[in-house]
């Protein structure tokens, strides 16, 4: 044989030997990696050196985490993740701040938010001057004919004394005004208004509502729950770019909060029409999405009255639309609010005997819609402020499970404010979530106590501990616009329960600890929705969106009042300042 030939093909050998592995494509990545770490095999973002709160009982702190793609890659000590960090790694160091996780407002009604943002604003107004004085700045700005809208009024901020038409009729003489209280259950209308809507003092009141008289039998311009609609109906629908503004606003402001995720049970509200919900979720959210403007996760909740319209969207396009949209089920009302005496009790009201609240919707007809519902695979959602509305929806949800059958159905009751004894067992005992907001007790404590007497007031208002000592998933919310969106207030109120003008709490038993109100803004919020594996704790694979908070400590975030935002994350992405 040729020697040359022999060389050859033994060189050859030895060269397919030693370097076919290189020509493989996983030894050529890894080998690759090796020697130049990029973002593709190791974090884009490794934060550092602080006090990290996972919201995960199994491992509480951490004092790092590593961040590829939106989700957390690692989390624990700075030196677990060091090989992590590689080409493009950028690295955030803390300084010992606190972190947590994202905020989950568990109840706001979004768009309706950032509306009330550019209106008339009268939340806080505690002087009937100042009401007049807005309204009267609004109409020497708008176009004579025009609506004049706002919100937020709480006739309780000045000594109780419910608000009429005669009181703005002086400086709207040409334009109709509508101004909602700030629980969403009444409105008031001027004289223009009512008269445009046809309303007299022979219309009768619509079932699930009423029409507030004088006592000449004249209506005052109040208008209960279901009655609204006499004048919603008059409204001028509100365009596409404005309630595109108005979640865009809103959703900004929400970061400001360190809320990252909003559970929207959108603008629907008793007397309002279901298709607000859907024309938001097309105009708004999936415009939002596709166009990448979306700032904020939404948990989408659309009237019960709907629920085989969602069921098909579902079965099409399934719960998670995106990172950003997830449909969440259906929505319904039980009763009206305490602050319109609307809301459902087993007793009358003490400074209104012969009122018991309002029913808004027919039980059987709720019964057979939450039946449909959860038998499409649907989570229910119902509103129950009142504790006959509470007892009548916990025997309803029973009812639909034994008949259903077992599943893991997460009801919920949104509110859950005023129990009777025994009822906050039933939530643990039957699965129930229940969907607080804090923040309502710091109006309701003096309100409850004049509405329905001291004792009914101090057994069965705002139970966050007993409902969590029942085994009750607790999920913390603000219901945005009625209060505003504000989770480290939320949670100090829930810890404290304090109320303005008070030295001592209100029901001082019922108080969480700081751990507890913090989990339920955030992993028990999540679970409240069924989105636990995405979001609310700060464990690995979970989407990374967290808050960095000002306190240099935990005890100093534990003990202290004045702990503000200073930064918001959303999948990884600085999303404020």
């Amino acid at each position: 044989m040729n020697l040359s030939i022999v060389i050859s093909a033994s060189i050859a050998i030895f060269l397919s030997v030693f370097f076919f592995p290189l020509f493989n494509s996983t030894y050529w990545l890894k080998w690759r990696a090796s020697l130049i770490p990029s973002t593709k095999f190791g974090a884009d973002l490794i934060v550092k050196n602080g006090v990290i709160f996972t919201s995960d009982p199994s491992f509480p702190f951490a004092n790092s985490m590593a961040i590829r793609d939106g989700r957390i890659l690692r989390i624990g000590n700075y030196s677990s993740l060091q090989d992590l960090s590689g080409y493009g790694t950028k690295e955030l160091n803390l300084e010992g701040k606190v972190v947590v996780p994202g905020f989950i407002d568990s109840h706001v009604h979004l768009i309706s938010a950032g509306l009330q943002m550019a209106r008339v604003q009268v939340e806080g107004v505690n002087r009937k001057d100042e009401i007049v004085r807005r309204v009267k700045e609004a109409v020497l700005n708008a176009k004579r004919g025009s609506w004049i809208l706002g919100g937020g009024w709480n006739n309780d901020l000045w000594g109780g004394e419910l608000p009429m038409a005669s009181w703005i009729d002086e400086v709207t003489p040409d334009n109709p005004v509508w101004l909602t209280r700030m629980d969403g259950h009444m409105g008031l209308a001027n004289s223009v208004a009512l008269k445009l809507a046809g309303v007299t003092n022979l219309t009768k009141d619509p079932n699930g509502g009423t029409i507030m008289q004088t006592a000449d039998g004249e209506p005052t311009g109040l208008l209960i729950d279901a009655a609204m609609e006499l004048i919603l109906s008059w409204i001028p629908e509100v365009s596409v770019d404005e309630r595109r503004e108005a979640m865009l606003r809103a959703s900004s402001f929400a970061l400001t909060r360190g809320v990252t995720t909003v559970v929207d049970v959108g603008r629907y509200f008793p007397g309002s029409s279901v298709e607000h919900s859907w024309q938001d979720f097309s105009d708004v959210y999936q415009w939002a999405d596709s166009s990448g403007k979306m700032k904020i996760r939404v948990c989408l909740f659309f009237p019960i009255e709907t629920w085989s319209r969602l069921y098909g969207v579902i079965h099409r396009a399934g719960r998670a639309l995106s990172n950003w949209i997830y449909l969440g089920g259906v929505k319904a009302f039980a009763d009206g609010s305490l602050g319109s005496n609307s809301a459902l009790f087993h007793e009358p009201y003490f400074d209104d005997p012969h009122n018991y609240g309002l029913q808004v919707v027919e039980f059987e007809s709720l019964f057979n819609m939450t039946i449909a519902s959860d038998l499409s695979g649907l989570q229910v959602a119902i509103h129950a402020i009142g504790d006959k509305a509470t007892d009548l929806i916990l025997d309803m949800y029973e009812s639909v499970a034994l008949k259903n059958g077992k599943r893991d159905r997460r009801f919920r009751i949104e509110h859950a404010q005023h129990l009777a004894p025994g009822t906050a067992d039933r939530f643990g005992q039957q699965g129930i979530v229940a969907s607080v907001q804090p923040d309502h007790l710091l109006d309701d404590a003096d309100v409850a106590i004049r509405k329905l007497g001291v004792d009914r007031a101090q057994k069965g208002s705002y139970l966050f501990r007993s409902l969590l000592s029942s085994n009750a998933l607790l999920a913390l919310g603000s219901d945005w616009p009625v209060t505003s969106t504000y989770p480290l207030r939320a949670i100090r109120t829930a810890m404290n329960r304090i109320p303005p003008g008070w030295d001592t709490a209100w029901i001082p038993s019922e108080r969480l600890s700081l751990n507890d109100a913090l989990i339920a803004h955030t992993i028990s919020a999540a679970r409240a929705c069924f989105r636990e594996n995405e979001i609310g704790s700060l464990l690995t694979r979970k989407l990374a969106d967290f808050v960095i908070l000002s306190s240099d400590s935990w005890d100093e975030f534990a003990t202290g009042g004045s702990t503000s935002v200073n930064a918001t994350y959303v999948g990884g992405i600085q999303a404020y300042p």
